[in-house]
């Protein structure tokens, strides 16, 4: 699953470096992507949400911490 997880969201955020942690149904992302640039932090999760919505809706992932940065961010 961390994987797949890893995978899709590659694959949605194509300029973004992808950390995925966790075991059974439950995750914690760390995502940093220059597409976060200008959102707010719930436009951000919003953004992961959608890349993931389809997992969460078949229970393959029960519980998800998102941190999503820019690449600015992340030097601070």
């Amino acid at each position: 699953m961390i994987d797949d997880l890893k995978s899709r969201l590659e694959e949605a955020f194509a300029d973004a470096q992808v950390a995925v942690a966790g075991e059974g149904n439950r995750f914690e992302i760390h995502i940093v992507s220059v597409a976060f640039d200008g959102l707010n932090r719930v436009k951000r999760q919003q953004a992961v949400y959608a890349v993931i919505g389809e997992l969460i809706a078949s229970g393959a992932i029960h519980a998800v911490t998102i941190q999503a940065t820019t690449p600015d961010e992340t030097r601070d």
